[in-house]
């Protein structure tokens, strides 16, 4: 987990959490985001002796750092992706294939972690879309300076010379890299789904019903609540379905049957999420996968379970109480 500074580093440490939620935008993965903003926090602390306000704020001079460390990063990585980026949909069938690595994939991220604790509300609703994974993945497709110019000018509403001045660029060539970016990501086609409103009545019964439809195993009742181009997919597996019809198919295969399973909410990614847990040897409760998903029309239209849960606990924590169920809808920043 980060570390905390002190000294010098107590006026930069209110700044972690929204270039924390910059870095994921950028790179696609909470574990990552951490680690870039902690080197960005030392190295501000190691030279702070000679920041000069004059010349920037500091905002602005940790923002720059933040997206030096970034961009070096991003140098030595491939695109991440989601399930549907890598392959088209699977016919169905009992095999899966093999698990891909991390770096593979796009990465969930906690809200609390990127998302502001308070603040105007519908900057909070924009922020949020924008850590969506859809949106994320979209992001990947972009190259990384491009990335950065659509991140600061669209998400964060930089004025185009301050992001000029960051990059150390002309005006004319961020509105250039802008356009390009916009156009990529009209071509990539973002479907995020609907925002998710967690006080509006009709998304939590939508919600409370999948949940309870999903702890009874009631498979008929699950399905009538999937849009009818719903898609599924679990990561760190390529494999993934398109259609109400074949997601059915698959919850039935007695092979891979959550019978049992129960959902815990959990903030993540701006989006409805929950930990699926499994009963242990001894009947109690672990995780086994975090579920994101997506709603459209009144209907679930994307459900992504990273069945890593071990590795993503360090960065969520373990659900609170995984030792019953839970219907309630995770509260949202």
């Amino acid at each position: 987990m980060a570390e905390t500074l002190t000294g010098e580093g107590s006026r930069l440490e209110p700044f972690r959490g929204e270039l924390t939620g910059y870095c994921y935008r950028l790179l696609g993965s909470g574990f990552e985001a951490e680690d870039a903003v902690q080197e960005t926090l030392l190295r501000a602390w190691r030279a702070f002796d000679r920041y000069d306000e004059q010349r920037a704020s500091l905002r602005t001079w940790l923002y720059s750092i933040a997206t030096n460390v970034c961009l070096d990063m991003l140098r030595s990585t491939q695109r991440r992706a989601l399930a549907m980026d890598l392959s088209g949909a699977a016919d169905g069938g009992p095999s899966i294939g093999e698990p891909l690595s991390e770096r593979i994939w796009v990465q969930p991220v906690p809200d609390g972690l990127v998302l502001p604790a308070d603040g105007d509300p519908e900057e909070l609703a924009v922020l949020r879309e924008t850590i969506r994974l859809a949106f994320v993945a979209a992001l990947q497709h972009l190259p990384p300076r491009q990335r950065v110019v659509l991140i600061l000018r669209d998400v964060l509403r930089w004025r185009a010379g301050e992001v000029a001045a960051l990059l150390e660029t002309t005006v004319a060539s961020v509105t250039s890299a802008l356009q390009r970016a916009r156009s990529t990501l009209q071509a990539v086609d973002v479907m995020p789904g609907e925002p998710f409103r967690p006080s509006d009545p009709g998304q939590r019964e939508l919600l409370a019903r999948y949940c309870t439809a999903f702890e009874r195993h009631d498979i008929t009742a699950l399905v009538a609540l999937l849009h009818e181009d719903a898609t599924m997919s679990m990561p760190p597996f390529a494999w993934w379905l398109r259609g109400r019809d074949r997601i059915e198919q698959a919850l039935l295969d007695p092979n891979a049957s959550c019978a049992g399973a129960r959902l815990v909410p959990v903030a993540a990614n701006g989006s409805p999420a929950f930990w699926q847990t499994r009963p242990g040897p001894d009947g109690v409760h672990v995780p086994f996968g975090l579920v994101l998903l997506d709603v459209s029309e009144g209907l679930i239209s994307d459900i992504t379970t990273y069945l890593d849960a071990d590795r993503l606990i360090p960065l969520f924590g373990a659900p609170a109480d995984s030792s019953r169920p839970s219907r309630m809808i995770p509260a949202h920043r």
